[in-house]
């Protein structure tokens, strides 16, 4: 889809602050934010994440009604509106790409934003494509084109130079003005509250990754494990997961998913035994070797056959089936402007192919039954076959 023509004509854009707006007391911040109730909240948020398992807040960018601010972390924690507001489902707080920011404000401040808009998501609605960046969508729209050279700079340091306060201000200021041309476009089109919903199923799937009981089911190379090895690699991943929070380390720092799966695969009884694993450190070993063998022996033993396995690679069969699955929902996707990998995003389409099933995978819920309706007889003829 073409969206150059549709560009910032229809919105307004608000103008680049002649300085930076600090705020810098908590109680300034809750009267800040008491300016526009139920107006849709900008926000964004920098950090560094090098050396430790947590991300580590460095600034909070705010937008609200033309206005914007940036604000410390320190001082964002302690304002009882920026928490309100966060948790409260009837603002809309807007993102873009927003994973890693709700990740942050889970570990940084134990809660888990409600009422959020991701525009990247929006955007890909829209027809602008899938996982557009920020910089390339503001030029496209808005014909502005934003410095990024700062982007990867020190975000703790004080004072902010120039550049980056002007970054961190520019990472918000096209939020709103996007929010009104997706918004927009959706309404054309019956989707308007496709955005908010996708949104919202987007920051809830994120959030249950990070249950320590599931983050076995990433490690894709796994797969080939019995169901008594993965039981081991579960524990292993838990433990690890654990001790990443508790030490605050990366989980490399630890033990990588590579090795754990090794040692779920060969489930060494002795720290001889463990030692004997290609590639586990003997730092490791001395560290958290019982520990390991204990976990082994607990998972050995448990009672797995109820236990969710790995996805496994599609077999010739099952490809076969995928590609017959995948041309129909592509079909759909493309009458519809709507990117295939929003739609229907691979992973949770080979798990149709997996268990011949679309109930589980919510596929004709919500927007995408809108969507799929045109072939929605297709698709469950093809799964009856």
């Amino acid at each position: 889809m073409d969206i150059s023509a549709q560009a910032a004509a229809a919105v307004d854009v608000p103008p680049a602050p002649a300085s930076i707006h600090w705020i810098r007391e908590p109680e300034a911040l809750n009267r800040w934010l008491d300016r526009a109730p139920g107006k849709p909240l900008a926000l964004d948020t920098e950090f560094e994440r090098v050396n430790t398992f947590y991300p580590i807040p460095g600034l909070v960018q705010l937008g609200l009604d033309g206005e914007f601010c940036l604000v410390d972390p320190a001082v964002a924690e302690q304002s009882r509106r920026f928490r309100e507001m966060l948790a409260d489902p009837a603002t809309p707080k807007l993102l873009y790409a927003m994973s890693e920011d709700l990740e942050l404000f889970r570990q940084w401040l134990n809660l888990e934003p409600a009422g959020v808009i991701d525009l990247q998501i929006g955007a890909a609605m829209a027809g602008a494509g899938f996982s557009l960046g920020y910089a390339r969508l503001v030029e496209t729209l808005f014909g502005e084109t934003l410095d990024k050279s700062v982007t990867r700079s020190d975000w703790l340091a004080r004072p902010l130079s120039e550049a980056q306060q002007r970054y961190a201000i520019e990472d918000i200021r096209f939020l709103e003005p996007m929010y009104e041309w997706v918004t927009g476009l959706l309404r054309k089109r019956g989707l308007e509250a496709a955005l908010a919903e996708e949104s919202t199923r987007f920051a809830d799937e994120l959030a249950g990754q990070e249950d320590p009981d599931n983050h076995y089911l990433k490690l894709r190379g796994g797969w080939s494990l019995t169901p008594q090895q993965q039981g081991v690699l579960r524990e292993l991943v838990r433990w690890r997961e654990l001790e990443c929070q508790k030490q605050d380390r990366p989980r490399n720092r630890v033990l990588s998913d590579a090795l754990l799966i090794a040692i779920a695969e060969n489930m060494p009884g002795s720290q001889r035994e463990l030692s004997n694993i290609q590639g586990v450190p003997s730092g490791a070993v001395r560290r958290y070797g019982d520990t390991v063998i204990e976990l082994v022996s607990k998972g050995a033993t448990a009672d797995n056959s109820g236990l969710e396995r790995i996805a496994p690679p599609l077999s010739r069969d099952q490809q076969g089936f995928f590609k017959h699955l995948k041309r129909l929902f592509r079909k759909a996707a493309e009458d519809a402007d709507i990117p295939m990998e929003l739609l229907a995003p691979r992973k949770r389409l080979e798990k149709v192919v997996q268990h011949r099933d679309l109930g589980q995978h919510e596929f004709f819920q919500g927007w995408r039954a809108q969507i799929l309706a045109p072939v929605r007889a297709d698709i469950e003829e093809l799964l009856k076959s």
